[in-house]
């Protein structure tokens, strides 16, 4: 036989598995129609362990483990397929729905707001772009907003969430384990980092550059052109390094940092853009502590424990592929004390009004106990 044949018998052999496919589909729409009625939940974990050590024994060694993912992922498909069909819905899902109906359509200008940083920082520039007048309160440490937003102290808080260069901010992947919150806009500034330095500083003068650990990451290709001989500072923050240069007696001495710093101290730009070539940019979340969906919002942000077993995530990404939402980040962290599991951190992109986004977060909030919704909102660039 040559290819065509071979590829003959297999198209007849897909025509069996299709109609045996539909056939079991509607069998599950038929289940699902007799639990709805029972109230029978549509998981019975005993059940499918069962049925999968069952066809793997009918099967010779070499295919048990390819079989053990066939039927898997049909019993994925069989769920959301009687997800669907059921229309279950969860007290989250009704949290949600009454969130869209009582947000106002217009997100609020003159509020409270912390940052994380002085006047100045890109979180500033954050919070500028997202609100029109905010009185903003400003905090030394990322836990100082969490708590703030949490207590009621200020009605939203802006941290970064994403550098494109230096990757995720792990310090806000923690706080938002150990904190209740909600995310309600997402904002993305372009970074433009500049030397800068006193008035009368000459550039081929400067002997020390201060400089923060994540800006650094964002300026390597720049430092690693610089004489050897020039010292590199590293200090806490951008507005820290600013200062450090203003308040020096020096004149051989600079700091990268934003082009914001300029005039709130008296310095100038010895070089623009140092930081490396591409599309750099820091993504903020402003968080509220109620939940709140504006008009708009197509990004959903989600917690979600998965068992630490050979295929627990291809089970978990397939609920996803199976309602066509694409998942934009996926984010692992550990949980202390717990090494059985491990925290997973997704972002989706689907509307909030679609059957989908309904579907996958009854899905979700009914089958994972300890499922994080984080919110759902719309990107300011």
């Amino acid at each position: 036989m040559d290819l065509l044949d071979y590829r003959h018998q297999m198209d007849e052999i897909d025509d069996q598995l299709v109609e045996l496919f539909q056939r079991r589909m509607n069998l599950a729409g038929e289940i699902a129609a007799y639990k709805k009625e029972k109230g029978l939940p549509i998981l019975d974990a005993g059940r499918e362990r069962e049925k999968i050590k069952t066809v793997c024994s009918k099967v010779a060694p070499n295919m048990r483990n390819f079989t053990s993912v066939l039927y898997s992922s049909l019993f994925e498909l069989s769920r959301s397929y009687q997800s669907q069909q059921m229309q279950q819905f969860t007290d989250l899902s009704d949290q949600i729905s009454n969130a869209i109906l009582n947000t106002t359509p217009l997100f609020p200008q003159d509020v409270s707001v912390g940052i994380c940083g002085v006047e100045g920082s890109f979180a500033q520039l954050a919070c500028e772009k997202l609100f029109r007048t905010p009185f903003v309160l400003y905090f030394n440490q990322y836990e100082g907003i969490f708590s703030a937003v949490e207590q009621g102290l200020c009605q939203y808080g802006i941290v970064p969430i994403e550098h494109s260069a230096a990757g995720s901010e792990k310090k806000i992947y923690d706080l938002m384990i150990q904190h209740r919150f909600c995310v309600v806009r997402s904002v993305r500034l372009k970074i433009d980092h500049s030397l800068l330095a006193k008035p009368n500083t000459k550039p081929e003068a400067v002997r020390e550059i201060v400089i923060n650990e994540q800006t650094a990451g964002q300026c390597t290709a720049f430092l690693k052109s610089l004489n050897p001989d020039i010292q590199v500072t590293v200090c806490e923050n951008s507005a820290i390094a600013a200062k450090t240069v203003a308040d020096s007696p020096r004149n051989d001495i600079a700091a990268i940092c934003s082009r914001s710093y300029m005039e709130m101290y008296g310095l100038k730009s010895l070089r623009t853009s140092v930081q490396d070539p591409g599309n750099n940019s820091i993504r903020f979340f402003c968080i509220s502590k109620n939940l709140e969906v504006y008009p708009g919002a197509n990004c959903t942000s989600i917690l979600l424990p998965v068992p630490n077993k050979p295929g627990a995530l291809y089970k978990l990404l397939a609920r996803f592929y199976t309602l066509g939402i694409n998942i934009t980040k996926l984010e692992s962290r550990s949980i202390p004390s717990r090494d059985f599991e491990i925290l997973f951190y997704l972002d989706l992109e689907t509307s909030i009004y679609s059957q989908e986004f309904a579907q996958i977060i009854c899905e979700l909030s009914a089958s994972t106990e300890e499922f994080t919704y984080l919110g759902s909102y719309s990107e300011v660039i």
